[in-house]
This record gives structure tokens, sequence and C-alpha cells, in this order.
């Protein structure tokens, strides 16, 4: 046995001792052996993060048409629900368009976007507007639109508008006529998207019509 006898100062001194022994240990050792359970207290987070929930992008910008409440009769009543005409866009010319129904109104926005997903109709976009001109007729609408000059912007209205802009355009000239309905100003929008033709074939034929003239005459 030792004459030394343990007092408080003597137990103090070998706590101060330990503790830098007992840090180190934790910094050497994996998250899961730390002695402290592998929590980190204080101070900022190695990933960047705030402690808040990080937001995934989303990949298409979405513009509510409209939101219509809808009867349903059948032999046992009349079914209220409620549906959501959403477009939506990635801003590099491809555009969908989507209708949902359901009992309520986050459950019609979420099975219309769920719809317009699948119903996507893509296009070029040659410096922030269309190729060529297109004219189209849908049931009792007609649409026209126009390639327009930079700075321009988006001439048009309704539905049509914010067609094109979830699409990405940003100068171009729409005139439409006819039906007041969204949904169906929405559907001659997208059939008009449908039939731009793509920038190859546009070259190819300007090419062709001009090469025409010259060859017919070094033939003759």
């Amino acid at each position: 046995m030792s004459d030394t006898q343990v007092t408080p100062e003597t137990e103090v001194q070998a706590e101060i001792i330990e503790t830098p022994v007992a840090a180190e240990a934790n910094k050497e050792a994996p998250k899961g052996d730390r002695r402290d359970g592998g929590a980190r207290k204080g101070g900022p987070r190695r990933d960047g993060a705030r402690g808040g929930i990080r937001e995934e992008a989303k990949e298409f910008k979405e513009e509510m048409l409209e939101i219509a409440r809808v009867t349903r009769v059948t032999a046992g009543g009349r079914q209220l629900r409620f549906r959501a005409s959403i477009v939506i866009g990635d801003g590099k010319g491809r555009v969908g368009l989507g209708i949902g129904k359901s009992g309520e109104v986050q459950g019609a926005i979420e099975k219309a976007i769920r719809d317009a997903k699948k119903n996507l109709v893509t296009f070029n976009i040659v410096n922030d507007t269309i190729a060529h001109d297109v004219s189209v007729n849908f049931k009792s609408s007609t649409l026209f639109l126009h390639p327009a000059h930079p700075g321009t912007g988006i001439i048009a209205g309704g539905a049509v508008r914010k067609i094109c802009s979830v699409s990405g355009l940003k100068d171009v000239i729409a005139k439409q006529h006819g039906s007041s309905n969204p949904i169906t100003n929405a559907r001659v929008a997208m059939k008009a998207f449908a039939a731009l033709k793509p920038v190859s074939q546009i070259r190819t034929f300007t090419k062709t019509t001009t090469e025409t003239p010259a060859t017919s005459k070094k033939s003759k």
C-alpha cells in the first residue's frame, strides 16, 4: 500500500490529466465507437445543411389553369368533386397538360400533375422563339402562332400565355379565335406545339428550295 492519501485536489488533477487523452481517443475513433454516442453538439454540420429539410429542385414549372367543382349524378344522388387543370414545363421546350378529379383539391392537383407528365410535347426553341408559323384548329378554337423578334415578349392571353411561359419561350405572338373554354384553348395550344417541325427539317427544306433554280439553269 502507498502512503499517499487521496484528497479532492488529487482527484481534480487526475481528471484534468485524463481529459485530453479521452478527447483524442474520441477524435480518432469511428463515429459508432465514440464515447459520446457519435452525436455532434453545436457547430455547423459538415454536409452544409442548416438543420432544415432540404427541398429538391422541381423538374417542371407548374401553372394552374382552372379549378372547377363538378357534379356526377348517380343512382345514390349527386357526387361533388373537384377538377384541376394544370400545365407543366421544364423551360427547355417541353410542356404537358393534365386534368385530375378528386374529392379534395390537393388530390385533384396531384392527379393532374401525374397526367401532365404522361402527355409531354417537345418542340425546338430557336433564339427564344418558335422556328416557324403554325395555325391549328381544335373543335371550335383556332390558334395562330408567329415567331417574334428578341424583346417582343409573350403576346398571348389566357391558357396560351401560361403554356408559353412554362415552355421557355420568351418572344412569341399568338392569336386565338373561337372558344373561351380554358381547357379547349390549352388543347389547341398543345396541338400547335406538337405541329412544329424540327430545325433540321426546316433547314433542309429551305436549302433544297434555294438550290433548285440554280441546278435547273445549269441543266439547260
